[in-house]
């Protein structure tokens, strides 16, 4: 059978297996949800290394320990938010007002995983759906199957033994565009998670259904000179961040904004902790490598370790550098690397005041990064409060952008799907959790008498 056809026919088998499943799943005490989300979280632990290599050495991205890492965060962390969660039956009530919340599911969740993190996103989607009572078909990147084949099996198994109808949590096997396409219009599909490419996300959002989505992050990251006593501190944190799984979260920083007067000391520190400063011969050589053209990455080289894209761009590198880093003067298509970069690497620009700094932030992330993040390390409130302008969804200060957005740093929700708002097309610049996976039902009860409407706007007729 031809590809294409195979795969439409899984996915509409998929999908109406998933909405009799979902029929069986109604009703289920949320006390057994409760334990059954628990369930699945457990059993990520002990797996969470092996699918962590299955999926670099399916995809080629990222490397093996932090992927262990996202897969735990997105188990652990994410389980133990939503254990105190309501998100089905009695939501809340007033007695003033005599309305009540009800929680009810919304059905089959088709979730498109990206090729960046084919088993953590799996995961926590999985996680999220089933806590808000719903059935989950996972359509991976051609790239992530195995590995997103095998997450799943990890979370249905558990899920079953629990008590969950076969079918409930399923992932195609025979994957392709039309395929994919056919998952998220098929007629008993209720709601698409799309996290992906901008390509994906707009087929996402032309199918036809509710659609939660994501789009580009070019998070700028702007140190105040408050931080003088604490610049080692930021440097580190900065560099981790931007490091962690070679860059392969949206969420990372993708540009450094530094006051005039305390970039030298940053870069001084930023060297120290494992950052290389290219030449701008070295930093033309890199562009060409990470990117194919004007807003295309090249998918081949994203992901890739400090030593990797160095040497691909001609040029060595120190032993134990973490991120290569690139001076930059300018924003724009005429400078590739102040672009969002999914790799181990930062542009870095020198602002002579913060009103130049935050004005440059602004610029950095209405450049291909609208509606995502932004972060300042800043201990002046009110600048911080100025810089909050920026068109983001999130403002993350004095924390690593990765850890304070997905909500292990700050106390944002656990999320690993970061709405960007109506700035990029998006319906939410939540963190999407669980609770975005509902339908909320009112119930009210007259609370005044009817008859006064005639008296107070005029006699009835």
């Amino acid at each position: 059978m031809d590809a294409d056809l195979k795969s439409i026919a899984a996915a509409r088998e998929c999908a109406e297996k998933a909405f009799e499943a979902y029929r069986a799943f109604l009703g289920t005490d949320p006390e057994k949800i409760n334990a059954m989300v628990d369930a699945m979280a457990r059993a990520i632990e002990p797996e969470a290394k092996r699918l962590g290599e299955l999926a670099v050495e399916e995809t080629g991205y990222g490397n093996v320990p932090d992927k262990r890492v996202k897969n735990l965060f997105n188990a652990l962390s994410v389980a133990d938010y939503l254990r105190d969660v309501t998100t089905l039956g009695l939501l809340w009530s007033d007695e003033q007002t005599k309305i009540a919340a009800i929680g009810e599911p919304m059905g089959v969740v088709a979730a498109l995983i990206p090729v960046t993190n084919p088993t953590s996103t799996i995961i926590f989607k999985v996680i999220s759906a089933v806590k808000a009572g719903n059935a989950i078909v996972c359509a991976p990147h051609p790239r992530g199957i195995k590995s997103g084949l095998a997450t799943v099996k990890v979370l249905a198994d558990v899920a079953e033994q629990m008590g969950a109808p076969k079918g409930l949590i399923q992932c195609l096997e025979d994957v392709t565009i039309q395929g994919t396409a056919e998952l998220m219009k098929h007629r008993r599909t209720s709601i698409v998670m799309a996290t992906g490419g901008p390509a994906m996300v707009k087929a996402a959002y032309s199918s036809g259904k509710p659609t939660l989505a994501v789009g580009a992050g070019n998070v700028p990251c702007y140190v105040h000179s408050s931080m003088r006593n604490e610049i080692a501190e930021v440097a580190e944190q900065i560099v981790t961040s931007k490091c962690f799984d070679y860059g392969t979260a949206c969420v990372s920083e993708q540009a450094i904004v530094a006051d005039r007067s305390i970039a030298r000391e940053l870069r001084h520190e930023l060297k120290l902790k494992g950052g290389y400063f290219c030449t701008s011969q070295e930093s033309d050589r890199l562009a060409k490598v990470i990117f194919k053209g004007k807003q295309m990455m090249d998918p081949e080289n994203v992901g890739q370790s400090p030593e990797a894209l160095a040497s691909k761009a001609g040029f060595s590198i120190p032993p134990q550098t973490r991120c290569l880093i690139s001076e930059e003067t300018e924003i724009g298509w005429q400078r590739p690397l102040s672009a969002e970069k999914l790799n181990p690497v930062l542009a870095f620009y020198e602002a002579k005041d913060e009103n130049e700094g935050i004005r440059m932030s602004h610029e950095i992330a209405k450049f291909e990064g609208w509606g995502h993040s932004a972060v300042i390390h800043c201990n002046d409130p009110e600048v911080v409060a100025k810089y909050s302008a920026v068109p983001t969804g999130r403002v993350i200060v004095n924390t690593p952008a990765i850890l304070g957005g997905m909500g292990y740093s700050t106390d944002l929700e656990p999320s690993f799907m970061l709405g960007t708002g109506t700035w990029s097309g998006s319906i939410t610049s939540d963190n999407v959790t669980a609770l975005h996976l509902i339908n909320i039902k009112r119930v009210a009860y007259g609370n005044r008498r009817w008859r006064d409407i005639y008296e107070e706007y005029g006699e009835r007729t």
